[in-house]
């Protein structure tokens, strides 16, 4: 029998006290029957429920061990391989989905509030509040099911509609001790956030009528095919979790599922709607660098849930996605400080809070699988390669990305998921070798860069589809006058600030 920690025989005896005892192990009763015994195979031996106790306090899978000494799980043993949700892990992806909320609201609408000219703060702050409000409403309904319901490789089926079926038992197929209602809601916080970052390059000019429907319309062409290709149990591009997946790819935290879908529609978005009036002829400075750098900072203090909460547990693993997002954000700020240091002789507080951003997107598909070097490494390109892309690219080419969503979602985010091809380490997560041994350090950089060229694909054409039909129902741009004195009266009805 494996040898079993202090902390695994305390846990241990907690479990056994809460099982029920096999009837064969009950004293008898007088004028009663005596069940017959179970059989072996329907009853777990000691060993067994000691290796399910150690799977559960290392979040695992629990038939790994069983398989392991077995070759195979006992056929009719259902306890406690059945998935039990946790205490401890339920705890704290309650937590990482409250910190991944917060890095929507208040974060991202404060961080790009302060971006924008004082006569339009009010309006990225009721796109913020919009998204998630809608956004929400369609999870219920059918997102996600069409995103985390097995289907096709493509796209999940209609199973958990209106989140039937979806309780405190766990999915499987997805963790083993988290209730899946918790899953839920923490997949549901990223479905938020990522659209709302891309009305960061549209600020200032697009109707709120039509961010919200193009959203809604986006979400069934882009962000769900996206999301379950990637992350679904049997998605196409889901490497580590589905054995049969056509393309072996791997994003811990959203390089794919979030950055790159949203970066990338962001530059087709601000391409269709044109650039602001007055764009390159006159200054069009942030209003608040302190609402910025404070939104800012709440996203840096969320992102720990959207990296950490990943692993979908509190385990190693997110232990190490912890320490990567730190180092990450903290060089790539650092790295986009310093460039502008060297360009102009000043390092600005918007040049800290853009290559942070940077460092925190670059290490999301790949704080589950990288080293603290591979972190480093990350962090200075994701400080630089935007820096770059905003500061020399975006003027070149003339396009209107008011707030850079794609100059740092877009680059830092592909970039991301293509290096951790080349960083991703089995002594960092040991899944890795179980399921996709011959790849790492080997050919997984040819199967992250397929999956790119997917997920650019799926973005780009998405959303020129979705943002055409939206010009041509609704219109997407507010008119010439609404947009001179500012979205926030003309739409909203408010003033940001009363002087």
């Amino acid at each position: 029998m494996k040898a079993v920690s202090p902390l695994s025989l305390i846990l241990f005896a907690a479990c056994v006290l809460a099982l029920p005892i096999p009837a064969h192990c009950q004293p008898s009763q007088p004028n009663q029957p005596q069940v017959p015994a179970a059989s072996p195979a329907s009853t777990p031996t000691l060993e067994q429920r000691v290796s399910a106790l150690e799977a559960y306090v290392a979040n695992s899978d629990p038939r790994d061990s069983l398989r392991a000494s077995n070759g195979s799980v006992p056929p009719g043993l259902t306890t406690p391989v059945i998935g039990i949700p946790g205490p401890g892990h339920n705890g704290w992806l309650m937590t990482a989905a409250a910190l991944v909320l917060f890095m929507t609201l208040p974060g991202l609408a404060l961080s790009y509030g302060g971006l924008v000219r004082r006569k339009n703060v009010l309006s990225i702050l009721a796109q913020c509040w919009g998204i998630a409000g809608l956004v929400t409403i369609i999870w219920w309904a059918v997102g996600y099911s069409l995103v985390f319901a097995k289907g096709t490789p493509w796209l999940g089926d209609f199973r958990y509609c209106f989140l039937h079926g979806v309780t405190s038992a766990p999915n499987t197929n997805y963790s083993f001790w988290v209730s899946q209602n918790v899953f839920a809601m923490f997949e549901l916080m990223f479905a938020i956030i990522t659209p709302a970052i891309i009305i960061g390059a549209v600020a200032e000019r697009m109707k709120f009528a039509a961010v919200l429907v193009f959203v809604g319309l986006w979400l069934f062409v882009v962000f769900f095919p996206i999301t379950h290709m990637v992350w679904g149990v049997d998605g196409l591009l889901n490497g580590l979790n589905n054995d049969a997946a056509a393309v072996k790819s791997i994003d811990f935290a959203g390089g794919m599922v979030v950055h790159m879908s949203s970066g990338w529609s962001s530059l087709v978005l601000c391409i269709m709607l044109g650039p602001r009036r007055g764009y390159g002829k006159e200054k069009m400075p942030p209003h608040s660098m302190v609402l910025c750098m404070a939104g800012t900072a709440m996203l840096w203090v969320g992102w720990y849930g959207f990296n950490a909460g990943s692993a979908l547990g509190a385990d190693g693993i997110a232990a190490n996605a912890f320490l990567t997002t730190t180092l990450s954000a903290a060089v790539g700020s650092s790295v986009w400080a310093f460039a502008e240091w060297i360009q102009s002789g000043k390092s600005s507080v918007l040049g800290f809070c853009s290559g942070a951003f940077g460092g925190l997107v670059i290490i999301a598909p790949a704080c589950g699988f990288v080293t603290a070097t591979g972190a480093v490494i990350l962090g200075v390109l994701g400080g630089l390669l935007p820096y770059l892309a905003v500061v020399k690219l975006k003027p070149r080419l003339g396009y209107d990305d008011a707030l850079d969503a794609f100059g740092v979602h877009a680059v830092s985010g592909t970039v991301g998921v293509l290096l951790t091809g080349f960083l991703a380490r089995v002594s960092v997560n040991p899944r890795l070798a179980v399921h996709l041994g011959a790849y790492v350090g080997h050919t997984l950089w040819i199967e992250q860069i397929k999956a790119i060229f997917i997920v650019m694909t799926v973005a780009i054409v998405g959303s020129l589809i979705v943002g055409g039909i939206v010009r041509v129902f609704i219109g997407m741009r507010a008119s010439a006058e609404i947009e001179s004195l500012g979205l926030d009266l003309p739409e909203h009805g408010e003033e940001g600030y009363i002087l």
